[in-house]
């Protein structure tokens, strides 16, 4: 896997995957290591084991920071045999336990046109649910290291985790935050996004490194910025649809850029409507 792991703060080492630009964080304790994230297949997931062992060989955890393939579809080659812990939140947990060929038919959807490798790999790779789950928040010890995993309200998913390591002030935000491109509204619950981000905020610092879901590390100011077109997005929604404008309208007007914004508009209506 090009590129390899790069250190960002001490013993928390960040790995860009190129394709889809989804970051995977590995941070090492004394007696063990946590792997937030394991990718899309397990082609990519076999190659992401060799990036792991080049930079620890402390037994793995694993965390999810939601149930979309990009982030987990890696599990059963990570977790080894027999299997290490996984968490995620017991929404996503449940998803992948009860669903697996739903979410392997949607993945491979979205990416068969323009990633047909990829769709391939999908299609080949086994899925191994979460064994823990989170409620709301749990914490880890690694020797020597605590690591929290919190659920900060629904956004990007009904089911999305944030990883806080407090000791070196870093954060992994998931796709709650995104830099490579806009947010991802198709399971979004817009409406309450905001709240999702200002609740991490409220794990931050001036001095916090942020790991999004896809694309660089960023600031704090990053994250502020984000929340507010968030928050604008939100109100937007609100708005149209309290003055029966259609969603087309949002879209105009939105952050984030029309299709993004439509996108995120009509689940803000089905959200208002108590469709979701």
């Amino acid at each position: 896997m090009s590129g390899g792991f790069v250190e960002v703060a001490d013993r928390v080492h960040v790995l860009c995957e190129p394709l889809l630009r989804i970051n995977v964080t590995l941070v090492i304790g004394d007696d063990e290591a946590l792997l937030v994230d394991t990718l899309s297949s397990a082609v990519q997931a076999t190659e992401l084991a060799t990036a792991v062992r080049a930079v620890t060989d402390r037994p793995l955890t694993l965390v999810n920071t939601h149930h979309h393939y990009d982030h987990c579809f890696g599990n059963a080659v990570l977790a080894g045999n027999p299997p290490r812990p996984v968490y995620a939140h017991e929404r996503a947990a449940e998803a992948l336990r009860d669903e697996p060929e739903r979410l392997r038919r949607e993945a491979y959807d979205e990416v068969r046109v323009e990633h047909p490798g990829l769709a391939a790999e999908l299609a080949d790779t086994p899925l191994l649910a979460p064994t823990h789950t989170v409620h709301t928040e749990t914490a880890l010890d690694l020797g020597g290291r605590r690591v929290l995993l919190r659920h900060p309200g629904r956004g990007h998913t009904d089911a999305d985790l944030v990883v806080h390591v407090p000791d070196v002030d870093v954060l992994v935000a998931g796709d709650l935050v995104e830099q490579s491109g806009p947010p991802a509204f198709e399971d979004a619950y817009p409406l309450q996004w905001p709240d999702a981000v200002a609740d991490l905020l409220r794990l931050t610092t001036a001095r916090t490194v942020v790991v999004p879901g896809h694309g660089e590390p960023v600031d704090v100011g990053f994250v502020r910025a984000q929340h507010a077109e968030l928050a604008k997005l939100a109100w937007l929604i609100r708005a149209a649809h309290t003055g029966g404008a259609p969603p087309e309208r949002v879209a105009a007007e939105a952050p984030f850029g029309a299709r993004a914004a439509l996108t995120a508009a009509r689940r803000g209506y089905r959200e208002l409507n108590g469709a979701i």
